[in-house]
């Protein structure tokens, strides 16, 4: 097994890395990675359901769709995260209890009452420090997770806070846990780094054939190439949502206005401009204008600055629309 001691921080470049490992080296592999400030959302997430926009924007946190299911997580540098590949034969390869087995292993031996909990989760006293998501083709499971170690909690709450009333549609939701850093439990002060050669140490004792691995020249120029064309792109990250229908209401100056939106793809399929303010021209030219349009503010702020929206709303300005619509 090939051991892999990733040392890019950019959460953009470590997703592609892991789809290009799972996708393009033979042997078995086990890496160690970190991220800063990034959502990492499920591949059959609703993106914009799953976070507080306002707030990632203003934290700089990037927002990057994963390969694999389940719900969405929020990584920084007090993070660790632990990916496995892994050949076998299809009905044996989704297993969470095997490929987290290493972690609380050596958790225990630093005396950390670290167990396997519901679906995929590990927990230390109830509260939850790892997540664990897989996918699978053919004969071959990607399988990762994270480790809480020092990470700042107020970011994991305030990314993924979002009101539930916003949207309806059929994707999975992320449902909130209790969640706990390592370091809390810890009988003696231990670093990161230190933490993480333990566990890379484990992997090296524990499975045969296990060694270390650098990335070729020809590996990080294809890595790159897809951090760029598809991992750092808006079509992945959001327009890859499931269909959903958005609903949200913001009170300005000028009154209450709520918009509705059909989105498809992510992309606007209908759209519905309610409320009790005053408007001037028929409203239906700024609906029919967002039809067609990406639901990403960039792409609408360029749209709505294409009309001159007094003439539309009364003491209701482009910001207050984009606020409605994000």
């Amino acid at each position: 097994m090939l051991c892999i001691k990733h040392h890019s921080t950019d959460p953009y470049y470590n997703i592609a890395t892991d789809e290009y490992i799972f996708k393009n080296l033979k042997e078995d592999c086990f890496m160690l990675w970190r991220n800063d400030n990034a959502i990492i959302v499920g591949k059959h997430q609703n993106t914009l359901a799953e976070i507080n926009t306002e707030y990632v924007e203003k934290q700089g946190i990037k927002v990057v769709r994963r390969l694999s299911g389940g719900g969405a997580v929020y990584h920084d540098l007090g993070n660790l995260n632990f990916s496995f590949t892994r050949t076998g034969e299809e009905s044996n390869l989704v297993d969470f209890k095997r490929y987290t087995l290493p972690i609380i292993e050596v958790l225990q031996n630093l005396g950390v009452d670290a167990k396997f909990e519901g679906r995929n989760d590990l927990t230390i006293d109830g509260k939850k420090f790892s997540g664990n998501a897989e996918h699978v083709f053919k004969n071959k499971v990607l399988h990762h997770g994270t480790l809480l170690y020092s990470s700042e909690m107020k970011n994991v709450s305030g990314g993924l806070k979002v009101s539930p009333l916003k949207y309806k549609d059929r994707a999975i939701k992320s449902i909130p846990k209790r969640v706990t850093n390592i370091t809390e439990h810890l009988k003696s002060p231990l670093s990161l780094d230190e933490f993480t050669d333990l566990i890379m140490n484990h992997i090296l004792s524990t499975f045969e054939g296990a060694r270390m691995y650098e990335f070729t020249p020809e590996d990080i120029e294809a890595i790159q190439k897809l951090r760029d064309e598809k991992y750092a792109t808006w079509e992945w990250n959001y327009g890859h949502s499931p269909s959903y229908n958005f609903k949200q209401g913001v009170k300005t100056t000028g009154g209450v206005i709520e918009m509705n939106l059909d989105v498809k793809k992510g992309m606007i399929e209908g759209a519905k401009i309610e409320g009790d303010f005053f408007h001037i021209n028929d409203i239906e030219d700024v609906e029919n204008l967002l039809i067609g349009c990406a639901h990403n503010k960039k792409e609408i702020d360029k749209k709505l600055s294409t009309l001159n929206l007094s003439e539309y709303f009364n003491n209701i300005s482009k910001a207050d629309l984009l606020a409605a619509m994000f």
